[in-house]
């Protein structure tokens, strides 16, 4: 399998392969057509409510991860999860993110979850 994260702020690579914004909320000041993006499932993103509790720093990712994981078990998001495991399999997925964190974010645990 090819997963791999990147900031949706770089520009794209020819081998980048399928480009996924793994971000609930569009990139600022980032030009929709400027991002190449194939895909933007929603339903993978943590929710509102998650990403407020992690963004205020009061837990830890581990924990964070722990609470994601189980969103992504919700019957919509594992169908999602799914379908580009199946993407992985085929050939290369680029999971994008506005993040700057890039080893403590969403789109890491979504990688490691694709490589299983």
């Amino acid at each position: 399998m090819s997963v791999r994260v990147r900031r949706i702020y770089e520009p794209p690579e020819p081998d980048d392969g399928l480009r996924v914004l793994v971000d609930r909320l569009w990139p600022r000041g980032l030009a929709k057509d400027a991002a190449r993006i194939d895909a933007w499932p929603k339903e993978l993103t943590p929710s509102a409510e998650l990403r407020t509790w992690y963004h205020a720093g009061e837990g830890s990712f581990e924990e964070f991860r722990r609470r994601y994981e189980a969103e992504l078990d919700a019957p919509q998001a594992a169908e999602l999860l799914d379908g580009l495991r199946e993407s992985a399999r085929a050939g290369r997925v680029t999971l994008l993110t506005a993040s700057k964190k890039p080893d403590q974010n969403h789109a890491t645990v979504l990688a490691e979850l694709l490589g299983s």
